[in-house]
């Protein structure tokens, strides 16, 4: 006897260490879940975008080649050509076909902050990505939460199933006693035999749905699921910790942001380049018209810009910019009172079921009184064997709503948790 107790022991204990918990399995599924890896992807395009617009600092180079030909070029007044070839000096004058191969150079020295407000943008853009695929990812615990409770309900079924079995069978093994000794008739020990068999059919059913529904939490949370425990009681603040909260925060950010750069987009820029090319005709025209040469031209400076057009519109886009905000401010609202609403049904459905709970204990021992005084009463003669299976029934029936009143408890708490993140 000893030795099946340890033996027992050793094995109850195997079961629960490899049992997983509601939030292991939680944790689990957000890290198989595919859209975990989209967290790399942003964070690395975020910093190619803002590595991309740095490179506004560095100089812009331009390469070109153009070949033109125009119908009319510059050329010496008929009375200066006459004169100058008097002088023995032929003045041809601009061909019409012209070619130029060159390099421009430009150098931002003062852009406004244009640059950094444009990566300040990237950034807070990354952010609000990656905080609405924190609210993707989120709700990946709600489906964990559904199948968890679910797989606890059925763990919870089988058991009393199992102890249903066991205690149709030890009355059916007293009726057929009693056949044998011709103090039952065969019918009675038919009838709960055949009662425990579709208990056992039932029971067979249960374990398919046990496999299945453990199988795809399994395979959900990229882990083997060997047994589920039922979670604690928890309290929440009721304070809304919900990543969307994150995701509105992040828009916020982005508006202002985008103001700073709208701000940026008023000021002067300035800039210094370089411009250099091989061609006919260059800038010394009087030679070229003369010679006909390529040659090679350059040309350094500093360009001061200052585009008005940016104030026609800066009110209306700085007007978008607020509405936008509006618009953020709204989502939120409307998603806190909703999350409110949710609250206020679930604080409501597990009063309820606490309230359901205080009786189930009672209920349940006063069915397993009648079921005993039952159990007398067939073996006396009093009732048949229909009374007593009704009552076997109308108890486990009590031990399966008990078992249903915790496990929808729990799963409220853990659904107001869900609503909360708390």
């Amino acid at each position: 006897m000893k030795k099946r107790i340890i033996i027992l022991f050793w094995v109850v204990a195997a079961v629960v260490a490899h049992a997983q918990t509601l939030v292991e399995c939680q944790r689990a599924a957000e890290q198989n879940y595919p859209l975990i890896h989209q967290y790399d992807l942003i964070e690395k395009t975020t910093a190619l975008t803002v590595a991309n617009i740095a490179k506004g600092w560095l100089p812009q180079v331009t390469a070109s080649a153009q070949v033109t030909w125009q119908n009319e070029v510059t050329t010496w007044p008929d009375a200066m050509q006459m004169m100058m070839q008097q002088m023995g000096l032929d003045m041809r004058g601009l061909t019409k076909d012209q070619y130029r191969v060159g390099i421009d150079i430009n150098q931002t020295v003062f852009d406004g902050g244009a640059i950094s407000s444009q990566r300040a943008i990237a950034r807070e853009q990354g952010r609000v990505q990656a905080a609405q695929n924190e609210v993707s990812l989120y709700s990946v615990r709600k489906r964990v939460n559904e199948m968890y409770f679910a797989l606890l309900l059925l763990n919870d079924q089988l058991q009393l199933n199992h102890n249903l079995q066991e205690l149709l069978l030890a009355n059916e093994q007293k009726l057929e006693s009693m056949y044998r000794n011709g103090t039952a008739a065969k019918s009675d020990w038919q009838s709960v035999k055949a009662e425990r068999l579709n208990v056992v059919q039932h029971s067979a059913s249960l374990e398919s749905q046990q496999r299945m529904l453990r199988a795809v939490l399994g395979m959900f949370c990229g882990i083997e699921i060997v047994e589920v425990q039922k979670p604690p009681l928890v309290e929440t603040d009721g304070a809304n910790r919900r990543p969307e909260m994150n995701l509105f925060d992040a828009q916020l950010r982005l508006a202002d942001a985008q103001e700073k750069a709208l701000r940026a987009t008023l000021l002067p820029k300035l800039g210094v380049f370089a411009q250099g090319f091989y061609g006919y005709p260059g800038y010394n025209m009087f030679e070229d018209m003369m010679n006909r040469n390529w040659s090679w031209n350059g040309m350094i400076g500093a360009r001061l810009t200052w585009n008005i057009g940016a104030f026609y519109t800066h009110h209306n886009d700085k007007a978008k910019i607020q509405l936008q905000r509006d618009m953020t401010e709204t989502s939120r609202e409307v998603f806190l009172f909703n999350s409110n609403l949710e609250q206020m049904e679930q604080n409501e459905d597990i009063a309820r079921f606490t309230r359901l709970m205080a009786d189930d204990e009672e209920i349940i021992n006063l069915r397993a009184e009648v079921r005993k005084a039952a159990e007398s009463k067939l073996l006396h003669g009093v009732i048949d064997v229909n009374d007593l299976v009704r009552e076997i029934n109308q108890e486990n029936a009590a031990r399966l709503q008990q078992s249903m009143h915790e496990i929808e408890m729990l799963k409220q708490i853990y659904d107001n948790k869900f609503t909360t993140n708390n």
